[in-house]
């Protein structure tokens, strides 16, 4: 067994740790004591230096940005900052002209599409155990013309490998696929299809908000052509700071529909001529950046960088293991995979009742979550004790032979 002391000496720096069982950092990770420190310079800046403080904001983003490149394995300068993923795959959908699907050169064809090698393709490849909120985005850019290919899974826990690299053809432009499956935790071979996206002429736009932070990336090393994810979950640094990032040599082929002043070349000029994009990963940012986000997303993402994916990914994989066993052993469904190299950093299991057992256990601060088709999604993280897995099922296992009806309802 590796050494995981390191890892679990950091739970001093956590103070959520002391409210309850924080096994839900799938969604939500626990607080660093750091980000409050931070969230307070932040207003004192604001408080101190009035409009000065925009010399200290504005870098502020472009160090935050750097600090994921180097967890997430791209260069500096190739991240930029935006509010959600929602927000991210809008904009990266606003940056193509769709062929209507009548012929291969729609006249509908925008001329920097054509000029940027996208003609001919309209067509988007994903699996139907994709976040909702990418399903929602590209589903809505039918209505300019986008084909949408939904590949269905065999079982709702496995990514439909086979059938997902079958469906990207010469009209494919964009595959937006999550790296692990929020509702399995089940894993793509995200190299394999970057790979046949490329063999194809298409592009990949990869989620990795359930893998970044807990799962060693190597974005750069794979190719990726665009990848997001934010900060809320394994990342430990709170909602409103998402990141895109774009291989340097794609992004000049990229120029958003949706876009704002921040995307300018010469935002500060406030020039009403023609848009001229930034020429660095900025072009993609628009509006003004949720700073405050900025400054408590920070701590979060340097404790991974120090601590480092491999080391935090080799205790999750112990600690899932033994998880697995455990519910396992109580006659559980399982609706995570068994391989290693197949699953994220979540145990995801099921049993009858078990959204109402799981409302009470919150109520009771055992945190983690329940999801439909899915289960109760249960994650240790780098600080997580197996004392507290044990105590968790414990509860549970006290919960189990409780009168259902006489359960709190209180929402999560």
């Amino acid at each position: 067994m590796h050494d995981e002391s390191r890892l679990l000496a950091t739970r001093s720096e956590f103070p959520t740790l002391q409210k309850g069982v924080h096994l839900i950092s799938h969604s939500l990770g626990a607080q660093p004591k750091k980000a409050r420190a931070y969230a307070t310079q932040f207003l004192d800046e604001w408080e101190n230096e009035s409009i000065n403080a925009w010399h200290e904001w504005l870098p502020a983003v472009r160090d935050l940005g750097d600090i994921i490149g180097r967890v997430i394995g791209v260069d500096p300068g190739t991240i930029a900052m935006l509010p959600n993923v929602s927000s991210i795959q809008g904009i990266v959908a606003s940056c193509f002209t769709f062929d209507d699907g009548k012929s291969a050169t729609s006249s509908r064809l925008g001329p920097h599409q054509a000029a940027n090698g996208f003609e001919g393709r309209n067509k988007i490849v994903y699996d139907d155990l994709n976040f909702s909120t990418v399903h929602y985005v590209w589903q809505e850019q039918q209505r300019r013309g986008a084909e949408l290919c939904l590949v269905k899974s065999r079982d709702g826990i496995h990514p439909p490998m086979d059938e997902l690299l079958d469906a990207i053809d010469e009209r494919t432009l964009l595959v937006p696929i999550s790296h692990v499956l929020f509702r399995s935790s089940a894993m793509y071979d995200a190299k394999r299809v970057i790979d046949r996206a490329h063999e194809k002429g298409a592009m990949v736009l990869l989620d990795c908000y359930q893998s970044a932070a807990t799962v060693p990336l190597r974005l750069k090393e794979w190719n990726v052509d665009m990848a997001c994810g934010g900060s809320v979950k394994w990342a430990c640094g709170g909602p409103g700071a998402a990141y895109l990032y774009v291989r340097p040599d794609l992004l000049p082929k990229l120029r958003p529909m949706s876009t704002g002043w921040f995307g300018h070349a010469e935002p500060f000029a406030f020039d009403m001529g023609p848009m001229r994009y930034a020429s660095d990963v900025w072009r993609l940012i628009g509006g003004t950046m949720p700073i405050p986000a900025v400054y408590t997303a920070r701590a979060g993402w340097e404790m991974a960088e120090k601590l480092g994916v491999e080391a935090i990914r080799a205790k999750s994989l112990r600690q899932t293991r033994l998880l697995r066993s455990k519910v396992e052993a109580r006659g559980f469904t399982v609706n995570t995979p068994t391989d290693d190299a197949a699953r994220g950093g979540t145990i995801c299991f099921d049993f009858p009742n078990a959204e109402a057992v799981s409302r009470e256990l919150s109520a009771r601060k055992f945190f983690h979550d329940y999801r439909p088709k899915c289960g109760l999604r249960v994650s240790p993280h780098y600080y997580t004790t197996d004392d507290e897995l044990e105590a968790f099922l414990a509860e549970l296992d006290q919960v189990r032979k409780l009168d259902i009806n006489s359960m709190t309802t209180a929402a999560y």
